[in-house]
C-alpha cells in the first residue's frame, strides 16, 4: 500500500527556516515525481514545488523560488522540502504527492495520485 507521512512543521518565526520530510512506503520514490504543495484557510490548494522522477529536475512556484528547495533521498526514500526566509504568508498545511505529472502541469493536484496527510507550517512572531 502505497503511503506518504510528512513531518518537519512546526511554529517558527519570520525569517526562520524549517526543513519538511516526506517518508515514502510501498513504492520507491524515484519512480514518481513528488510534489509539495500547500493550503492556508480560506484559500485554495497551490503548488509550491515538484521534483521529477527522470532526471531530477526541479520546479518551483514564483512565491518561493529562491527560498524553498526541493530534494529527494531514494536510499530513504524520503523528499525533502527546505524552507529558508519563511514569511507569515508561507502559513499552510503543506502536503506532499506522488504522481506522474505533466511539465506543465506540476502544479496541478489532480495530476497527482497519492497525497500525505499533511503538516502544519506556521511562521509568526
Amino acid at each position: 500500500q502505497l503511503q506518504l507521512v510528512e513531518s518537519g512543521g512546526g511554529l517558527v518565526q519570520p525569517g526562520g527556516s524549517l526543513r519538511l520530510s516526506c517518508a515514502a512506503s510501498g513504492f520507491t520514490l524515484d519512480d514518481y515525481a513528488m510534489g509539495w504543495f500547500r493550503q492556508a484557510p480560506g484559500k485554495e490548494r497551490e503548488g509550491v514545488s515538484c521534483i521529477s522522477s527522470s532526471d531530477g529536475s526541479t520546479y518551483y512556484a514564483d512565491s518561493v523560488k529562491g527560498r524553498f528547495t526541493i530534494s529527494r533521498d531514494n536510499a530513504k526514500n524520503t523528499v525533502y522540502l527546505q524552507m529558508n526566509s519563511l514569511k507569515p504568508e508561507d502559513t499552510a498545511v503543506y502536503y506532499c504527492a506522488a504522481g506522474w505529472p505533466t511539465l506543465r502541469g506540476w502544479a496541478e493536484g489532480d495530476e497527482y495520485d497519492s497525497w500525505g496527510q499533511g503538516t502544519q507550517v506556521t511562521v509568526s512572531s
